[in-house]
C-alpha cells in the first residue's frame, strides 16, 4: 500500500456516523458491541479509531451499509452576504452557491462571517473538518483587514504581544503582522476564537470595515476564483491537511 493511500483511510467510527446519520459516540458504541463488521478485519480486532479503506465493506448486523463513491473536497471564493451553513432560515448559504448535484453531504469547515469574504474549505469528509478545525493541530489561517482609522505602531505591538478579551482565559495573539497600508494589514490566527479579528480591533480602538481570508494551513485561495466560484481541491492539496506518518490501524 503506498503512502498516499494509507493517509487516505478513515476512521471506522467517523465512517459509520457519516453512513448511518448516528453520533459518533453511538458508532463507538456499536463497535465495542461487535455489531460491525469489516471485510479483510478480524472480527471482534475491530476499534473505533481502526482505519478502513474506500474499497472495504463495512456491515451493520449483517447488512452492508452503502459507501459514497469518495469524499469531495472543494475550495470556495466566499462572498459576502451568504452564511456559512448548510441550511439558514433566513439567509442563502454557501451550499446555495453550488450546483445542486454537488451539495449532498457538504458542510464548511469551519466558518466565515456572513460579511467576510475569501477562502472557505468544504467537504463530505468528517475526519478531515475537524483535523482542519481542531486547536489541537492549530491549523494558522491568514487574514487582510481593513480598519476605520489609520493603524499605528502602538497598535501594532498591542496585537502581537497578546490582547485580553473579556469572557477569555488567555490573551489573544496575532502572527505575522504585514502593514499593507495606513489602515490596511495581513495577519495570521492560530487560535480561531468567535470574531477573534473584529474583538481584537475593538479592545484597541479601531473597527474592521472589510476582511478577507487568503490562506488555511499550507492552502491559499485560487487567484482565478471569482467570488461565488469553487473548484475542486487536487489531491495534493487533500493530502496537505493529513499527517504523514498514520498508518492504518
Amino acid at each position: 500500500m503506498t503512502e498516499p493511500e494509507k493517509r487516505r483511510r478513515r476512521r471506522l467510527d467517523f465512517l459509520i456516523a457519516r453512513l448511518t446519520g448516528i453520533t459518533r459516540k453511538e458508532a463507538k458504541q456499536l463497535i465495542k458491541a461487535d455489531r460491525i463488521e469489516v471485510d479483510g478485519h478480524e472480527n471482534g480486532g475491530l476499534k473505533p479509531q481502526s482505519r478502513i479503506g474506500v474499497e472495504e465493506a463495512i456491515l451493520l448486523d449483517g447488512q452492508q451499509l452503502e459507501r459514497e463513491s469518495g469524499e469531495r473536497y472543494l475550495m470556495l471564493n466566499k462572498p459576502t452576504g451568504v452564511v456559512s451553513a448548510t441550511k439558514d432560515d433566513y439567509d442563502p448559504t454557501v451550499l446555495d452557491l453550488l450546483e445542486p448535484e454537488l451539495r449532498r453531504g457538504l458542510h464548511p469547515v469551519g466558518r466565515l462571517d456572513k460579511d467576510t469574504t475569501g477562502l472557505l474549505l468544504l467537504t463530505t469528509d468528517g475526519e478531515w473538518s475537524h483535523r482542519i478545525t481542531s486547536p489541537r493541530h492549530g491549523f494558522p489561517k491568514t487574514y487582510r483587514v481593513w480598519v476605520a482609522d489609520p493603524i499605528d505602531d502602538e497598535t501594532l505591538a498591542s496585537l502581537e504581544e497578546g490582547i485580553m478579551l473579556r469572557g477569555e482565559d488567555t490573551a489573544a495573539v496575532a502572527h505575522d503582522i504585514e502593514r499593507l497600508g495606513r489602515a490596511e494589514l495581513r495577519l495570521t490566527l492560530t487560535q480561531g476564537r468567535y470574531h477573534q479579528i473584529k474583538r481584537m480591533m475593538g479592545a484597541v480602538g479601531n473597527r474592521v470595515v472589510r476582511l478577507h481570508r487568503e490562506r488555511v494551513g499550507p492552502i491559499d485561495l485560487d487567484p482565478d476564483l471569482e467570488p461565488g466560484r469553487y473548484r475542486e481541491l487536487t489531491e495534493a492539496e487533500v493530502n496537505t491537511f493529513l499527517p504523514a506518518d498514520d498508518p492504518p490501524q
